[in-house]
């Protein structure tokens, strides 16, 4: 990774933070501070979610400019899509399996540190995101505000991705590179496991 992509990574960990603190300041009432929280929860109450955003950073770090900020930021936009059709009950087949092969294939790209042209890795990162976007907006709580709930459930995935390119950055030493695509294993062996789970 160039000087100029691990200062990008820098400065996106910080972008989560700075939405956090506008949306916790705000003049908002006890009500819509629980949709924010809530939000913000949401994407860390399931392993597989956590799994597969963090390959979406561990991937963009292994990738290199411009993959590493093209991905993070495919993935939440998205992802708000996906959260639209579930507040809407638009059905959308086979989420949870939609989000178990997110983690496999994006583990899998890891581990295999596969190189695929920006586009198919964007539109790939794209198309998993509607599946963990729609099961973040079919689950909103009656009574929450559906901005703040999505304000939250986007700067927990936000954070997800910057913690993701933040231990990819290891890929520039031989060692490191070993253990990021020991990482992605691990991802990958996790989406066999919720899968597993899903179908039994």
């Amino acid at each position: 990774m160039n000087e100029r992509a691990r200062r990008f990574a820098a400065r996106a960990a910080l972008v989560p933070a700075m939405l956090w603190a506008q949306a916790a300041f705000a003049h908002v009432g006890p009500a819509e501070a629980v949709g924010l929280l809530t939000g913000l929860l949401h994407p860390l109450s399931g392993a597989d979610h956590v799994l597969a955003m963090l390959a979406v950073g561990l991937w963009g770090a292994q990738l290199g400019a411009p993959a590493i900020w093209v991905l993070p930021i495919a993935f939440p936009l998205m992802m708000t899509l996906g959260a639209m059709l579930g507040f809407l009950g638009v059905p959308v087949p086979g989420i949870e399996y939609g989000i178990a092969a997110s983690a496999i294939l994006l583990g899998a790209a890891v581990a295999f540190e596969l190189r695929p042209p920006l586009v198919v890795a964007a539109l790939l990162v794209g198309v998993f995101a509607i599946f963990h976007g729609h099961a973040h907006g079919a689950e909103l709580p009656a009574g929450q505000s559906a901005l703040l709930y999505s304000i939250g459930f986007v700067v927990a995935t936000g954070s997800l991705h910057a913690a993701g390119i933040g231990i990819g950055t290891v890929h520039r030493w031989g060692w490191g590179r070993r253990l990021l695509r020991a990482a992605g294993g691990t991802v990958a062996a996790g989406g066999l496991f919720f899968l597993w789970r899903s179908i039994a």
